[in-house]
């Protein structure tokens, strides 16, 4: 029901633009998050923005990163900047719902020195 898309190789200092496209079934977004999850590591949360367009981040991403979101086309992105290889992982999209919270599959993104 979530669809990630915009990952895969760049070089360090590149960007990379990530989507998260919600499916018909999820009526409306009110938050969403991105997480990650390097081999070996545990899944950490690296950008939320609320149903008022709150935005926060973990130290290690802010300033560099930037989430937004399109209620219209029921869309998600994180914007990456001067990524690092520590950036390396599997990306997730994570989104609320009055119901339910919903999970993408992943995606990676992979940061070469």
């Amino acid at each position: 029901q979530l669809v990630e898309s915009g990952g895969g190789l760049v070089q360090a200092g590149g960007s990379l633009r990530l989507s998260c496209a919600a499916s018909r079934s999820i009526f409306s977004i009110n938050a969403a998050n991105w997480y990650r999850q390097a081999p070996g590591k545990q899944r950490q949360w690296v950008a939320g923005i609320t149903r008022a367009d709150s935005t926060n981040y973990p130290a290690s991403v802010e300033g560099r990163f930037t989430i937004s979101r399109d209620n219209a086309k029921k869309t998600v992105y994180l914007q990456m900047n001067s990524l690092k290889v520590e950036d390396k992982a599997v990306y997730y999209c994570n989104v609320v719902t009055t119901l339910e919270d919903f999970w993408g599959r992943g995606i990676q993104v992979t940061v070469s020195s």
